[in-house]
């Protein structure tokens, strides 16, 4: 059966209070819809559909950033979920099969949850999510008879029986497209809030004979995010369950606690990941690497053997061969260091290529950009750059060549060939002397004149 997602993203997140829209907060340094997009994905969902609304441009673009075949509808009023998914009926039209209803702050459901929806779809007409809370609140709440969901009742309308169950409603539903559609139709906003609640089609769908039932999970799986302290909390989970998968697949973390990591961070086992690291999007560590302490890592990646740290700073593009070792205070962008390369300490390499072996001394610096474009810089297998070499790109070294320290590099450099570009030095016998005490001199005059 084919699935097709729809995704609540038109709330304005009030209680977080942002100029931003509420799902584009971000939890481990990407918006919350993006979890939510990629919790749906494990359904290989035939249509994506984003409902958005308020702040509708940036929803869009961050949804089509994420996949540019999501399709996004607008809900210009907020007039209650039932209201929003129906939005998303012109973006099904020739669709033939079920549709699942997810939440743009609701990011954390699992591609184990999901699945078990999917499967009681074979034996009810109407699948929901539920979860028992600690604390039901303000919830939903599930009405059921043995495994048969009768109905679902809003907090507001519910009775003081029924606001004593504990099995609550997630929001998240699951059922053929077309009835969904047809019975939102049939959805009255009637009730406190004056509302078109998505939950009246589970009375709808018994009125006509249709069966419904209810999946559990987890509450942690449910978690929504409606606040700062919410999203503060949202990220400490996260945080924790991605460093406990680490540990438990073979990476060593000695201060786990220290260590931050993005949604999308790829760690492979026997790694060794030193205390305070941070890792931004886009980062594979390959097995048996070390990551040392106060490093920062980002949109990079980092192959076996290699030794980043401390103190590093990987930027988008840097790629580390094998046994590669970029030290204390060096910074890679958009550079390729091949197998062996070191560069240990106080360093700038952007827009180049590091052959293999290749030694790049202290202070040294790829100077790739004019003020309008960027350049590249390539650098052969087993040269010595020496210390406080300034490489102005475009500009090459050759294998097996050398550079003077303190030189000025700004053609390119043979083979096996030593590089000297620096001034003679010329010293002046007993200058400095004199110079030191005209000046003492002077200072001795200012203040006697203080």
């Amino acid at each position: 059966m084919s699935m097709a997602l729809i995704v609540l993203a038109a709330g304005k997140g009030t209680r977080m209070k942002s100029d931003s829209p509420k799902v584009l907060h971000r939890i481990a340094q990407a918006p919350m819809l993006w979890h939510a997009l990629r919790a749906g994905q494990a359904l290989e969902p035939a249509r994506t559909v984003v409902v958005a609304g308020h702040g509708a441009e940036a929803v869009e673009a961050s949804a089509l950033d994420y996949d540019p075949d999501i399709r996004v509808v607008i809900q210009s009023e907020q007039l209650g979920t039932g209201h929003a998914v129906r939005q998303a009926e012109p973006a099904l039209d020739g669709f033939d099969g079920d549709a699942i209803v997810l939440y743009g702050d609701t990011p954390f459901l699992s591609e184990e949850t999901l699945a078990a929806m999917q499967a009681a779809r074979q034996t009810h007409d109407v699948v929901v999510l539920g979860f028992q809370a600690a604390d039901p609140g303000r919830y939903g709440r599930l009405k059921m008879a043995g495994d048969q969901l009768d109905a679902i009742v809003e907090f507001k309308d519910a009775s003081e029986e029924e606001r004593a169950i504990t099995l609550c409603n997630s929001g998240v539903m699951a059922m053929d497209a077309g009835r969904m559609m047809a019975l939102l139709g049939k959805v009255s906003n009637d009730n406190a809030a004056g509302e078109y609640y998505l939950t009246d089609l589970v009375g709808l769908a018994r009125a006509e004979g249709l069966t419904a039932t209810a999946v559990v999970c987890d509450e942690a799986e449910t978690m929504g995010i409606n606040s700062r302290p919410e999203l503060a909390a949202a990220e400490q989970a996260f945080q924790a369950r991605a460093r406990a998968a680490l540990l438990e697949n073979g990476v060593a973390l000695p201060a786990p606690e220290t260590v931050h990591l993005a949604w999308d961070t790829v760690i492979g086992r026997d790694t060794e990941i030193e205390p305070n690291v941070v890792f931004g999007p886009g980062v594979t560590v390959e097995s048996g690497a070390r990551i040392r302490a106060f490093s920062h890592l980002e949109g990079c990646h980092v192959s076996r053997g290699a030794v980043v740290g401390p103190y590093a700073r990987l930027r988008p593009g840097a790629e580390l061969a094998e046994d590669v070792h970029v030290g204390n205070f060096v910074e890679i962008k958009n550079a390729v260091l091949r197998e062996g390369a070191k560069a240990n300490h106080l360093t700038y390499i952007g827009d180049a290529e590091v052959g293999e072996k290749t030694n790049i001394g202290a202070g040294t610096i790829t100077c790739n950009y004019d003020g309008v474009f960027k350049h590249r810089s390539v650098i052969g297998k087993n040269a010595f750059i020496g210390s406080n070499t300034m490489l102005v790109a475009p500009v090459s070294v050759g294998d097996g060549a050398m550079t003077a320290s303190g030189s000025v590099v700004t053609e390119d450099v043979p083979p096996g060939a030593l590089a000297v570009a620096r001034a003679r030095q010329v010293n002046k016998d007993g200058l400095a002397t004199k110079l030191f005490r005209m000046l003492r001199a002077r200072k001795d005059k200012q203040a006697g004149k203080a």
